[in-house]
Order: C-alpha cells, then sequence, then structure tokens
C-alpha cells in the first residue's frame, strides 16, 4: 500500500520456546490476537516449529522468515511448503532469502554466485514446480542454476485446494528489494533497519520495481520484522535494552546491512562492528551500538509504548510487522499483541 493508505496493519510473532514448546506458545499469542507466527533459521529449522504449530490447528498464518534458500534445492523446498501449505489450510507463505555469502559458502558449504540472479532462478523454479503439482504441467525449467526436467507422477503430490502458497522474499538492499517487486508475491524486511532507509530508499525502489513490472501494490505483502524489548518495569526494560544493543551489534556487524547505517549516517559504525567480529571480539560489539542508534532501529518501552509505536512507525506501510524480541531479554509478547489489539 502507499503511504498515507489505511488498512489492517497485522502482528505476528517469532516462536522462540523450545520445540516441545511451540504449539502451548502459540496458543498464548493466538489468544492475545496475534495474526501469524514467524520462524526464524537460527538454533532450529524454520519448518519444524511452524509445522508443530500447524497440526495443533491453532489457526495462525505461518511463515519462515527466512529460509536460507541457496543450500536447499527448489524441489525440496517445494515439498516442505506444499506440505505446510496443506496442513495449515492455506495459512502458509514460504519465506525465502540468501543469507550472506560466508554462511552459505561456510556454515552450509553450499555455493554463492550472483545472488540477485540465483534468487531469481530459484524463486522461477520453485514455482515451477509448484506448477506442475497444481495445473498438471510437465516440470521444465532450465536456467544458470537450476536445471527441472523430471516428476514422475509417484512423486507429485495432489494438487491443493488452498492452492500453492505465496513466496515472500526476505530483502534489505536496493537489489533483492527490486527482484521481489518483479518476481515476489511480498517482501520480508529485516529488522535492522531505519526509518529514512524504509521510507526514503527501500519502499520506493520496491514501487518502482512493481510499477515497472505491471504489478499493483495491493497484490504485494509487506511483512517487517521489527527488533522490539519490552518490560513492565524499570529492571525489565533496562534489561531488555541491554539485550537488544547486544543483538544490534551482532545485525550490525554484517556488511549486507550497512545501507541502512549509511543513509542515517552510521557507515563508519558499521566498520568498527565487522572489524572486531573478524577479531572474534562479539562480547565488544555492543559498545558500539549507541542510545541513539537503537532507538532508531529497535522499539523498547512498556508493552503499551511498544505497541504505539508499532503502529506508529509502520501503520501507514506495512502489511504486517513481526516482532521478535532477543533471547536474553524478557519475553512480553503477549503483553504487547494484547495492547495493539486494544482500542
Amino acid at each position: 500500500m502507499a503511504e498515507g493508505t489505511a488498512r489492517e496493519l497485522r502482528i505476528d510473532v517469532e516462536v522462540v520456546a523450545p520445540l516441545v514448546g511451540v504449539a502451548d506458545r502459540a496458543r498464548v499469542l493466538a489468544d492475545a490476537g496475534a495474526d501469524g507466527i514467524l520462524a526464524f533459521e537460527d538454533v532450529h529449522d524454520p519448518f519444524f516449529p511452524l509445522l508443530l504449530v500447524a497440526v495443533a490447528g491453532v489457526g495462525l498464518d505461518l511463515y519462515p522468515s527466512c529460509a536460507v534458500a541457496f543450500p536447499r534445492s527448489p524441489t525440496h523446498l517445494a515439498q516442505v511448503a506444499w506440505e505446510l501449505q496443506a496442513v495449515s489450510g492455506g495459512r502458509f507463505a514460504l519465506g525465502v532469502a540468501p543469507q550472506v555469502r560466508p554462511h552459505v559458502e561456510r556454515r552450509f558449504s553450499a555455493t554463492w554466485g550472483r545472488p540477485v540472479d540465483h534468487m531469481a532462478e530459484f524463486i522461477g523454479a520453485t514455482r515451477a514446480v509448484f506448477d506442475c503439482w497444481q495445473q498438471r504441467t510437465r516440470l521444465s525449467y532450465s536456467g544458470e542454476y537450476y536445471d527441472l526436467s523430471l516428476m514422475t507422477p509417484a512423486f507429485a503430490p495432489e494438487p491443493l485446494e488452498v492452492g500453492p502458497p505465496p513466496i515472500w522474499l526476505g530483502a534489505l538492499g536496493p537489489r533483492m528489494t527490486a527482484l521481489a517487486g518483479r518476481v515476489a508475491d511480498g517482501q520480508v524486511v529485516h529488522g535492522f533497519h531505519t526509518q529514512p532507509y524504509l521510507r526514503h530508499h527501500l519502499l520506493p525502489t520496491l514501487n518502482d520495481a512493481l510499477t515497472g513490472a505491471g504489478r499493483r501494490r495491493e497484490d504485494f505483502t509487506v511483512a517487517i520484522n521489527v527488533i522490539v524489548g519490552a518490560g513492565v518495569d524499570d529492571a525489565e526494560r533496562g534489561a531488555a535494552r541491554e539485550a537488544v544493543r547486544r543483538m544490534l551489534g551482532f545485525y550490525g556487524s554484517t556488511p549486507a546491512y550497512r545501507v541502512s547505517l549509511e543513509v542515517a549516517g552510521w557507515g563508519a559504525v558499521q566498520g568498527r562492528l565487522n572489524e572486531l567480529s573478524k577479531q572474534g571480539r562479539w562480547r565488544d560489539l555492543a559498545g558500539e551500538v549507541t542510545d541513539e542508534m537503537l532507538d532508531a532501529i529497535a522499539i523498547v518501552g512498556s508493552p503499551e509504548a511498544v505497541a504505539a509505536e508499532l503502529r506508529a512507525r509502520y501503520g501507514d506501510v506495512a502489511d504486517r510487522v513481526g516482532v521478535y524480541t532477543p533471547a536474553d531479554a524478557p519475553d512480553r509478547s503477549a503483553e504487547i499483541v494484547r495492547a495493539f489489539r486494544s482500542p
């Protein structure tokens, strides 16, 4: 939607409980008024918690935010997405992202090529598999990175009454954002962003790409992740603030996120954070994150203040906000959701 356009803003929450408690946590969030659940690819595969919530029948929207694409085959990921779309009754969206080169090559031992071109093919190849299964067309996709031409009936699932899931692309930089506008069904914006970058760079780039592709903004989902910390008293809010500071220091060390800091004049900070990470000085990262930076990127306060600021920052530009809290911060997600739902 364009800035100034009024529509319902949905709120999603990351599931951070151990897998054995994910369904119970989802029920609490659903009772509080949450619209959806998102899952990161971190210590857990992002699809396991979503499957547990779907099987429990909690009735929330579900999406990974985001699954790392390049180490996976499009066919493999299509199969996982197909199952989750079926089990959830059509409430699943496939969130995928490229990650960054060191993780793709050294954590997953996968190939890093030209990431924008690679991701364009990944989405195209996944859609080709979806079409083969849903429309019973012959599987045929050929590109530089993927070549798919075999799908025997024994390996083709039945078409879905609810249709294939949408594909949302995780993107923060301009080229990946433009790709999302051209070929994806939605974009998941990383939580490490500033308002000037979001409003004056990312969203205009997205809107130009949508227009250039002859697409309508209302047919595209903008899901913006937001780093939050909440507390019901000064002690909790102080603990939340320092946990958020540590998270921002970690994220800020990644060169791919420099674009957002540069717009606010903090590009040099990213360079220092990156150098500290290369030296293995992870505990020193938080010291580079000033209060001004923290308040520009994240939202910290009482649950009511966090909820109000979510609407103020994103109510006119996003379709969904996905809130997540550092693991070492007080978890007040349900209270935030209740305040978000209050008139």
